[in-house]
């Protein structure tokens, strides 16, 4: 099966049950097998973010989530606020909650779509990769673990555990949610968090675990192929930030950054 059909035969991530949502198996961290993964929460707080708030008219613009406390595997609970509803300009405040603790809270900053004023003005080069189509599924053995079992594509030669710069191209096998389609910005922040593991990855291994997922987006994906390439890192005294540029088929739609700390628990290379 390829494409949709194999994305509607797989286990979804999270079932919705009595406003709670139930985790499944492979929502298990690769740093724990008793911690959540951090990708998935933030989906689920993007998936409330664009439901309850953004709509046709206003574009999730920015989406920043703290991750930080260490979520157990158990159902999570999200609720979210409007904080400023404008003309232009709408920010949300958003809350996950697990046993009674609040392990995760986002900020989101959403614009008012109009017309593209004219003019031109400077922006990077276009990103000259081929297709997802265009290239072979990684080997078994060179898929990462423990990261929700996306599809990957690699562009840049040396597989996702290279230390190397990388770029890739990553669509999801499941459905965050049961009997939900995987909505355009959850699509993009479930794959946003990969900048960590992108950018922060050493010859010796992922050494760095994000407290945090910026995502920044001019547009919503129109695809389910999302691009990644990383674009920067920096660290110093076991503090690191990576930044990653975002693509779809299309083209440019964002930028996303993470922060993270120097973590004792490695991911061997």
């Amino acid at each position: 099966m390829h494409g949709d059909d194999a994305f509607e035969a797989a286990a979804p991530y999270f079932e919705l049950s009595e406003g709670e949502f139930l985790p499944g198996p492979l929502t298990r961290s690769p740093w724990s097998p008793d911690m959540l993964h951090g990708r998935l929460l933030a989906g689920l707080a993007a998936r409330a973010v664009e439901q309850g708030h953004a709509g046709e008219v206003f574009q999730v613009a920015r989406l920043t989530v703290d991750l930080f406390r260490s979520p157990p595997v158990a159902p999570v609970r999200v609720e979210t606020s409007l904080v400023r509803d404008g003309r232009r300009v709408r920010t949300v405040n958003c809350v996950l909650w697990i046993g009674g603790r609040e392990v995760v809270r986002a900020h989101a900053l959403l614009l008012r779509r109009g017309e593209q004023p004219t003019g031109q003005v400077w922006t990077e080069p276009p990103w000259s990769a081929p297709g997802p189509e265009e290239l072979p599924p990684p080997a078994p053995s060179d898929e990462p673990r423990g990261f929700g079992a996306p599809e990957l594509r690699m562009v840049s030669p040396g597989g996702f555990t290279d230390h190397g710069q990388k770029r890739l191209w990553l669509r999801e096998r499941r459905a965050l949610v049961a009997g939900e389609p995987l909505s355009p910005v959850a699509r993009i922040v479930m794959a946003a968090d990969l900048a960590n593991p992108l950018a922060n990855w050493s010859d010796a291994g992922l050494q760095f675990i994000n407290a945090d997922l910026t995502v920044y987006l001019v547009r919503d994906a129109a695809t389910e192929w999302i691009g990644l390439e990383v674009a920067g890192h920096l660290s110093d005294a076991g503090v690191a930030f990576g930044h990653c540029n975002l693509y779809d088929i299309g083209g440019p739609i964002g930028h996303c950054s993470v922060a993270a700390a120097a973590n004792p628990v490695l991911l061997p290379p």
